[in-house]
């Protein structure tokens, strides 16, 4: 297999893999599927990563890319045709993975809690609300969320009603930011047919996308994707941005970590830009591997 090849580590229900699964699919790539535990520990995706654990991660050979920001800015590098991240679409970002996530995400918590194991939501609350997190304090906000993202889906509604896509008759990388949240909160409402019937041409985008699907994916396991990584070598250069003002080298010594709370990844300060970080790091079973993380929403502190 080509070390060229995008391997996704997700699962099925993730709403994060989703955006980069219809991201694949717009693109129109053949890619390799690794499935990974919903929980930690996650002991076959950790050599890679060196201790970050949300979902997905995203690699290629020997260069793994974390948080899904970092995912989409590569693939839109590597395989620039077609064209997916308009100007016009970079904005929803903010909009589709600040408050507006979270409002769905209240909803759909409260949703599957009367079914969802406990040990589930012990993880995913604190991970989306903070240690403070409580049931009880979601189900109380649960009115107001619903309402809010029902006022958001309106919007969204009312801008598709003279075109097919968010900015225009193609599909671009806005669409995929605003899908997988759609997709998220249908397949976890229990009254989903009836609330996404108020939006006629938000199920008319929303279908035309499904349709576009997930692009060619192929079955790989975790086992063989370690073997990837370490009988490969990453084609990631030594570089740091001329106008940076951290004063980090090349060869430093640090960590990085998610600026809301998460494990540290701890490496060797290889290649920085104002977008992105990539470090170096040695595991037993892969080898020496490259792990990028985007610089918005990560901490990085010298060892």
């Amino acid at each position: 297999m080509s070390n060229t090849q995008v391997i996704l580590h997700h699962y099925p229900q993730s709403p994060v893999a989703e955006k980069v699964r219809m991201t694949l699919g717009l693109k129109g790539l053949d890619w390799h599927s690794v499935i990974i535990p919903r929980l930690p520990p996650k002991p076959n995706l950790m050599p890679l990563t060196g201790g970050y654990r949300l979902t997905p991660v995203m690699q290629i050979g020997a260069d793994v890319y974390c948080d899904s920001a970092c995912i989409l800015d590569e693939l839109e590098q590597r395989f620039p045709k077609p064209k997916l991240c308009a100007d016009t679409g970079e904005g929803l970002e903010n909009w589709t993975e600040g408050e507006l996530f979270l409002d769905v995400v209240t909803v759909a918590l409260v949703e599957m809690s009367a079914t969802i194991p406990a040990e589930f939501m012990a993880d995913r609350g604190p991970l989306y609300f903070g240690p403070d997190f409580s049931l009880s304090t979601l189900k109380s906000n649960y009115d107001g969320c619903l309402e809010k993202v029902r006022g958001q889906l309106s919007h969204l509604n009312d801008g598709l009603a003279a075109q097919a896509y968010l900015f225009g008759t193609t599909p671009g990388l806005a669409d995929a930011r605003a899908y997988y949240l759609v997709w998220f909160l249908r397949d976890r409402m229990a009254e989903a047919e009836a609330f996404f019937h108020q939006f006629e041409n938000l199920e008319r985008w929303e279908s035309n996308l499904k349709k576009i699907g997930h692009g060619n994916p192929q079955e790989l396991s975790d086992l063989e994707a370690l073997d990837i990584a370490k009988n490969a070598k990453h084609e990631t250069p030594e570089n740091i941005s001329a106008d940076d003002c951290e004063g980090l080298k090349v060869g430093d010594k640090i960590t990085i970590a998610p600026a809301n709370g998460g494990p540290k990844v701890a490496g060797t300060l290889h290649n920085l830009s104002p977008n992105r970080i990539a470090l170096l790091r040695q595991d037993e079973r892969v080898g020496q591997v490259c792990v990028h993380f985007p610089r918005a929403g990560y901490v990085i502190n010298t060892l």
